[in-house]
């Protein structure tokens, strides 16, 4: 997978921007920045789309910008011109798809059920669009492509928002999510940076999903941590069940038989994927304990974060 598409993928959200002004695209892309999503999806539906990624591409470097909404090989010849670094389209244009094959840069057509899939997957394209997502399917057309195409990843978009970007992000087979619910029109045009800052904000940890998961308790020895295992289900009913390593308390607490990692223990935190997490944390400076991590049928199922918030360990665990 190329470098554009592996960043696209630990992003795993890709605003789709309106812009009817070039002015407007590095303020956006600022908020964009701050609210956590480095990247945009310029669609050519206004005049003002090549100049604003344009704009983009020379005013903020970081932001990885795109061109949707491309149904023209000249248009999509013209951005790569301006800096875009991927193309998108609503359905399949084979000028379009060609052009950016010839010229190496990624491409995401549009497709909405096996006809797509098929014609994409013999051209080597390893992610396409899905779209109209909720229209054509949803999640269930999704799973049904995830048979057949194993080896194809999708973007889904359309439908999508707040509401139900979570459920999307937890398939092994999206890359990442579109929509246009953090960047609306209206907000751009009243130049609410703040706003849209904040709604990106809400839509990244929407995609995360992030929940509490269990804490886990160390204990200096495993008689200790049998003690405190027998003590919790005495005093309050809980189920306990005996591990190798630990004994479970109901789902919720996991007491260890010897110290382990965290001052005081772990705190288990569940996410919609555990790869996408990882990549999050690490650009906010946060690595992980390679040592710790858990794979299962190729996908990372849990690692622990190089972190410790009040001397508890953090404990990452996907779906």
């Amino acid at each position: 997978m190329d470098e554009v598409s592996r960043r696209i993928g630990e992003i795993g959200i890709v605003p789709v921007v309106k812009l009817e002004d070039s002015a407007a695209a590095v303020p956006l892309g600022k908020a964009l920045l701050a609210g956590g999503i480095p990247v945009a999806e310029v669609t050519f539906r206004t005049s003002a789309a090549l100049e604003s990624i344009a704009a983009l591409s020379r005013g903020l470097p970081e932001v990885l910008v795109g061109a949707g909404t491309v149904v023209k090989a000249e248009q999509a010849r013209a951005a790569i011109e301006a800096g875009a670094r991927f193309v998108v389209c609503p359905a399949w244009v084979d000028e379009v798809v060609e052009l950016c094959l010839e010229k190496g840069v990624p491409v995401l057509p549009g497709v909405s059920g096996p006809d797509g899939v098929a014609r994409g997957a013999a051209l080597g394209l390893e992610i396409l669009k899905f779209f109209p997502a909720e229209a054509s399917g949803g999640l269930a057309m999704i799973d049904a492509l995830a048979g057949p195409f194993g080896g194809i990843k999708f973007v889904p978009t359309g439908g999508i928002d707040a509401s139900n970007v979570g459920a999307w992000a937890r398939k092994p087979s999206i890359h990442a999510v579109g929509g246009s619910w953090m960047v609306r029109p209206e907000a751009i045009a009243a130049a609410d940076w703040a706003g849209i800052e904040k709604t990106c904000r809400e839509a990244v940890l929407a995609l995360h999903g992030f929940s509490f998961g269990h804490l886990g308790i160390n204990s200096p020895d495993e008689a200790s941590g049998a003690k405190t295992a027998k003590l919790l289900s005495e005093l309050f009913g809980l189920n306990l069940k005996d591990g190798n390593s630990s004994i479970l308390a109901s789902d919720a607490i996991e007491v260890m038989k010897k110290p382990f990692l965290g001052e005081k223990g772990h705190i288990g935190i569940r996410c919609n994927n555990a790869e996408r997490a990882v990549a999050r944390f690490r650009d906010l400076g946060i690595g992980t304990r390679p040592e710790t991590q858990k794979i299962e049928k190729g996908r990372l199922k849990a690692v622990y974060l190089d972190l410790e918030i009040a001397g508890f360990a953090i404990h990452l665990m996907g779906p």
